[in-house]
């Protein structure tokens, strides 16, 4: 396997900025086995969501990628499955260079119970996943601009 990105936690103030809690027990995502595609994010906090509600969860992760990849978000299937669980923005799209932006390339991710029952993600259970996925680019292709913000910066001018 090809080894090209690595976690780590934003810093302690940048944390605390988003409303983070506990960064001393946050966990670098992780895979289950050593089959799996995905790297398990971990609920730094107890979520609770009735039907219909909406979450956005600091999760105080960031993650620097080799250049020509590109870390895709999506919920943990058994999550999707169970309860309707989604992303608010259907896949999170985690670039390598928002590594480098404003806000230490912290990781947020919305989600919504779509579903007909409560769910609770108890505090440290895997909520989420991420596949590093390789992506190419056009012949013609001519972007040299970089990025600096965060959610929505790159189509910012």
């Amino acid at each position: 396997m090809k080894r090209i990105a690595q976690f780590f936690k934003v810093s302690e103030s940048e944390y605390q900025k988003s409303g983070g809690q506990n960064y001393a027990e946050l966990s670098l995502p992780r895979r289950a086995t050593a089959g799996s595609a995905g790297y398990d994010f971990f609920a730094p906090i107890e979520i609770r969501l009735e039907q219909g509600q909406t979450a956005k969860i600091p999760t105080g992760i960031r993650v620097k990628i080799t250049e020509g990849w590109v870390l895709k978000v999506y919920p943990r299937s058994s999550l999707g499955f169970k309860y309707r669980l989604r992303l608010d923005n259907t896949v999170g799209i985690i670039d390598s260079d928002y590594y480098y932006a404003d806000n230490e390339g912290h990781i947020f991710i919305k989600i919504t119970n779509c579903g007909d029952k409560t769910l609770i993600i108890e505090k440290g259970n895997a909520f989420a996943q991420g596949v590093f996925v390789e992506y190419g680019i056009t012949v013609d292709d001519d972007a040299r601009s970089l990025r600096t913000g965060g959610f929505g910066s790159t189509d910012k001018k």
